[in-house]
Order: structure tokens, then C-alpha cells, then sequence
């Protein structure tokens, strides 16, 4: 399990950082593709993070991805639609 929670992890790191960055110079909204990989990163260092009993970063990163989730639900019923922005 050990490659695969380091795997999830560098999927995580990478994921939070392309979001920062395209959301930064404005290649992207804060929609639905910047919460998912908001989300989707937040739970793969909190995998590693678990893995390796670093508890700080895994109770971070658990809020950060109960935060996009939340944000995700609210983007759907916002936008009413599936379209992805």
C-alpha cells in the first residue's frame, strides 16, 4: 500500500497546485473542474498522509476535500445543470 497511498499523494500535491495555478492566471473559474480538483487532491495527500501517520496534513487536507465536496454540491444546485465550467 505504500506506492500506491505515494501515488495518491503525488496525484494530490499536483491537483491542488494545477488548480492554484490555472485559477491564479485565470485559465479557470472556481467552478466545478477547480472543486473537483480541489476535492479529488485533497483526498490523495490525505490517503498519504494517513499511510504514513502524519495526522496534521491528513485532518487538513479531510476539511480542505469536505469543503470542495460542499462546494461541488452547491455548484450544481447553483448552476442547475451539469454543464462543466
Amino acid at each position: 500500500m505504500d506506492i500506491l497511498a505515494d501515488i495518491f499523494g503525488w496525484y494530490g500535491a499536483s491537483a491542488i497546485l494545477v488548480a492554484y495555478g490555472l485559477s491564479s492566471f485565470g485559465m479557470i473559474k472556481r467552478g466545478l473542474w477547480y472543486q473537483i480538483l480541489n476535492f479529488t487532491g485533497a483526498v490523495g495527500i490525505a490517503v498519504v498522509s494517513l499511510e504514513k501517520g502524519a495526522f496534521p496534513p491528513a485532518l487538513l487536507n479531510i476539511v480542505w476535500a469536505l469543503i470542495a465536496f460542499i462546494a461541488l454540491l452547491r455548484t450544481g444546485r447553483i448552476k442547475g445543470d451539469n454543464k462543466f465550467v
